[in-house]
């Protein structure tokens, strides 16, 4: 798939070349929405330029089903370690070519890698609130981060002609993977006590500009619903009608 995407990128990079550079806002700083749904800004828009109007898609079509796919947390994070792993790879790679549009491609290739980090750190927080397990996916994440900031750092340390043109969205990405790799290796716990935390200031300001009464009603549905999940029964392979069969102790 690696391949695929980068004769995809080549095919198009004239228009990757003649499209306006800018800056994106640090998606970090939008804490507790997430990554895969938060929308662009009016005034960031602006400043990508007339061509960004749309926000453009940081996974592929393909990538966006796997996610779906994905219901496990630790799965999904497994998913999004590889695939900015694959954006790194192809950064490298434009980056042994010297050939035109080059630079608009390795530019967007590190925007996207850059969401996906944040996007990761949105499905762990996200799992953390709500206490699943996410110890393997974090094990993926973790290693895969070590090796993406060494890969990131020899890249900020080369000697490339064209890296004003994504110079910013190369020193996003490696700010972003630190950032990360600081947070992935605390601990679970200590992790979960501060998206508890963030959480509850968040709801407090939602709160304080609220009116009394819809407060009220907003947690009356919060409290509906927590009831709903506690009382959800658990999935099961059974067909309708069908129990299953106690063993029955073997007479002596």
């Amino acid at each position: 798939m690696t391949g695929l995407l980068l004769v995809v990128l080549l095919a198009t990079a004239a228009v990757a070349q003649a499209r306006p550079m800018g800056t994106r806002p640090v998606a970090r700083q939008a804490e507790g929405l997430s990554h895969e749904t938060q929308a662009v800004a009016p005034a960031a828009r602006q400043a990508e330029g007339l061509s960004h109007v749309a926000q453009r898609d940081f996974l592929t079509t393909e990538e966006a089903d796997l996610v779906r796919l994905a219901q496990e947390p630790s799965e999904r994070l497994k998913l999004y370690a590889q695939f900015a792993k694959q954006r790194l790879e192809l950064v490298r790679q434009l980056l042994t070519q010297d050939k035109p549009g080059r630079a608009g491609l390795v530019h967007d290739l590190l925007e996207d890698y850059t969401k996906i980090i944040d996007a990761i750190d949105t499905v762990a927080d996200d799992a953390l609130q709500r206490k699943l397990e996410i110890d393997l996916g974090m094990e993926a994440v973790t290693a895969g981060e070590k090796e993406m900031l060494a890969v990131l750092e020899k890249l900020v340390a080369g000697q490339f002609k064209d890296r004003a043109r994504y110079q910013f969205a190369l020193d996003q990405a490696l700010e972003t993977t630190r950032d990360s790799l600081e947070v992935s290796q605390e601990d679970l716990g200590k992790r979960s006590q501060d998206v508890a935390a963030r959480e509850q200031r968040a709801t407090k300001q939602r709160e304080s500009l609220m009116q009394p009464k819809d407060v009220e009603e907003m947690r009356a549905a919060e409290k509906k619903t927590a009831e709903k999940t506690q009382k959800k029964k658990a999935p099961t392979l059974l067909r309708k009608g069908e129990t299953l069969k106690k063993d029955v102790p073997k007479k002596k």
